[in-house]
């Protein structure tokens, strides 16, 4: 390169222009390019752990900037997961008396604490919060024989308790099986768990769940952080979905859904022009989903570990405001790999410039590498002093 001007200039010294050529050889030197671009998603990907927030890849970080559209799920994302018995409702003839009702001869007439007897050695075998706080009920230990147990779907469980078909879970579960409920369940907003025994009724438990302490401030973030849909999916009853969406301030709430229907929910908002989803959840039933949306974030506290193997991102401390947060680490990793592109590129450009008229020095040139290298970590490292609440 340094001969080449000797061909066009007047006055030719090798030195000069072998000097000026070893300066645009330091100054092209990609190291600062190469290193400041690994090293802002490094630092994202470090702000975001030491916030309890696990990315997957650094290409999570990217994707979680165009989010535009937040679905999530209700129990154990948004409310604690932690069910409490609120009533036990069970067909005897007494208690009926009592509460003014005539029950209907087809239901068995059973106690509270025989009817939970069997409601609970058929949760024995599930892991789910509500089945953890059935198992939390107050009785003497059932010695019943259980077989045979599996689930449906989205609706319950079925199982054999002592030779009787025991099933035990939603309205939709008791429907499917051609089995009677009492009209008065329809009025129902909590959570509710049937239990039939032998194809009839035998009663209900109401479940209690609450919102997680920072649930009405996580929607407050990720609306600040630009978000302009929120939408919440549970397989939970519709009425109980629509009144926490409601006292949460969310855009769209919809209940009683199978897992397919929550698939189907988000893929039909994908193919919408110009949305990038990000679905929240946390459970077993939650991973087609997880999988199918352009992010998937999994509680990690309370998840499945099918939710958790399958999400990109995961909230390791369970707290939904921690969303928001995901997305504002993102978008300053973006803007920091941009700012360090820009940095890298402006200094070296300006320094080759001043190096092709002799303006520039070795140390000019060094410092447009290293110098500017140095500068790039500097600003990768402010990603872990940044204040993300």
């Amino acid at each position: 390169m340094s001969f080449i001007p000797y061909l066009f200039v007047d006055n030719y010294v090798f030195e000069d222009w072998l000097y000026r050529a070893l300066i645009f050889l330091v100054i092209s030197c990609p190291c600062a390019l190469v290193v400041s671009i690994p090293l802002g998603y490094f630092g994202g990907l470090g702000a975001a752990s030491r916030n309890g927030i696990l990315f997957k890849g650094a290409s999570f970080l990217d994707t979680m900037t165009k989010v535009n559209t937040v679905v999530m799920d209700k129990t154990g994302t948004v409310t604690k997961g932690v069910f409490k018995i609120k009533e036990v409702v069970n067909n005897d003839a007494e208690v009926y008396a009592e509460q003014g009702r005539s029950k209907e001869p087809e239901f068995p007439a059973l106690s509270e604490v025989e009817m939970m007897k069997y409601l609970m050695a058929i949760e024995e075998q599930s892991t789910h919060p509500i089945a953890k706080a059935i198992l939390e009920y107050k009785t003497e230990s059932a010695d019943f024989e259980t077989t045979e147990v599996s689930e449906v779907a989205g609706k319950g469980l079925m199982g054999t308790v002592n030779g009787k078909i025991v099933l035990v879970g939603n309205k939709a579960l008791m429907t499917s099986n051609n089995i009677q409920v009492p009209s008065e369940t329809d009025g129902i907003v909590e959570s509710i768990v049937m239990i039939s025994i032998d194809g009839k009724f035998a009663g209900y438990v109401t479940i209690a769940d609450e919102l997680k302490e920072d649930a009405h401030e996580a929607i407050k973030q990720i609306r600040k952080a630009g978000i302009s849909k929120i939408i919440m999916l549970s397989g939970d009853k519709d009425s109980i979905t629509k009144e926490v969406a409601r006292e949460m301030g969310i855009d769209r709430a919809m209940g009683g859904l199978l897992p397919e229907d929550k698939l189907n929910e988000v893929e039909r908002l994908k193919k919408e022009t110009g949305t990038s989803v990000a679905f929240i959840g946390d459970g077993i039933n939650d991973a087609p989903v997880l999988a199918t949306s352009d992010v998937g974030i999994a509680m990690g506290g309370l998840g499945s570990d099918v939710a958790i193997e399958t999400a990109d991102v995961i909230i390791q401390t369970d707290q939904p405001s921690k969303i928001a947060m995901a997305i504002k680490i993102g978008r300053s990793t973006r803007r920091i790999v941009w700012q360090n592109i820009g940095l890298a590129f402006g200094v070296k450009i300006a320094v080759m410039v001043l190096g092709a008229f002799g303006m520039a020095t070795m140390w000019e040139a060094v410092f447009a590498d290293v110098g500017v290298t140095f500068l790039a970590i500097l600003n990768a490292v402010r990603l872990h002093k940044m204040n993300w609440k």
